[in-house]
């Protein structure tokens, strides 16, 4: 006689099966993000349009969650203090960085450079913080992740264009500013979409600044370009992938929601080549393959035992 599957477990392996698709899709969001966003500051925008197309979305949108969380009278229950030190590690001052960085150096170099420097702070930081086990899987991956960075810094030194070390040492200080985000996000076991919506409101504080110095216009591009833009900074890239990434985490656990972070340099450079003729060479193509390695090493952990 035929047993037919409990709905439970069929409902439990489609939820499993959706947090799959959406972990790849939220990964397919924040590595395009470097290529899209290099390729806006490339053909007209510059790196002030793009933060205020970021935060105007995204913090109009947030902005019904601050205020239903306590607003302005305790930063939507975090705290000043905890709101402000989350906004700069995550906010204006993380973005630009990025923006600048992509304005000068490839968007293989920013995609592979700050998840590697992420994933080494994330490493000693949950060693320092939370007592976490060193393991020798862990120490091989830092350092693959280590050599690489230095391979992307030499190739910077030796290529005709100087202005690539500023980018990179840009991007290396978007990781090392977020590298902290995601452990203080644990330590003080905050919401991560609320914590999304203090960073996103704050971030709008620095639109008066934008309009009173960098605002050039709404002719600056069409429509059209501006519109597609504030999705991808403002939507997709705040609001949507950091949500599949707090719905999904849960039900696919950390041991397999880890494996998928290293996906984001590989989509950034591999999208970069046919979208922006960024062709990597030699030594950049060693750097770049031994960061992603050691982020593949360091994130692999095998599933907990049923």
């Amino acid at each position: 006689m035929h047993q037919s599957v409990p709905l439970s477990d069929e409902r439990l392996r489609w939820r499993r099966q959706l947090a799959f698709a959406g972990m790849a899709f939220a990964m397919l969001i924040f590595g395009a993000n470097f290529v899209v966003s290099r390729h806006a500051v490339l053909n007209g925008l510059s790196s002030h349009d793009m933060l205020a197309l970021r935060f105007v979305t995204a913090g109009f949108l947030l902005l019904p969650s601050f205020m239903m969380g306590g607003g302005l009278r305790d930063c939507a229950g975090l705290g000043w203090k905890r709101g402000l030190v989350l906004a700069v590690m995550s906010g204006f001052p993380m973005s630009f960085l990025l923006m600048t960085g992509l304005t000068y150096a490839p968007a293989a170099h920013g995609a592979v450079i700050g998840p590697g420097t992420v994933t080494v702070i994330g490493i000693v930081g949950s060693v320092v913080l939370f007592g976490a086990l060193l393991t020798r899987q862990l120490v091989l991956g830092v350092i693959a992740v280590l050599i690489g960075l230095a391979c992307l810094g030499i190739a910077g030194t030796t290529h005709s264009n100087p202005s690539i070390v500023f980018g990179d040492l840009c991007f290396l200080g978007v990781g090392l500013v977020w590298g902290g985000y995601p452990l203080l996000i644990q330590l003080w076991r905050v919401n991560a979409l609320k914590a999304t919506a203090v960073v996103s409101v704050l971030s709008m504080a620095y639109l008066p600044i934008y309009f009173a110095f960098y605002f050039r216009g709404f002719d600056v591009a069409p429509w059209w370009v501006l519109l597609l833009h504030a999705i991808n900074q403002g939507v997709l890239n705040v609001i949507v992938g950091l949500w599949i990434w707090s719905w999904s985490t849960p039900i696919l656990g950390p041991s397999v929601a880890g494996r998928f972070p290293p996906m984001i340099p590989v989509v950034g450079t591999l999208l970069a080549i046919p979208v922006l003729g960024e062709i990597p060479s030699g030594l950049q193509i060693g750097g770049i393959a031994l960061i992603i390695a050691g982020l593949f090493v360091a994130s692999w952990r095998r599933p907990a035992a049923p």
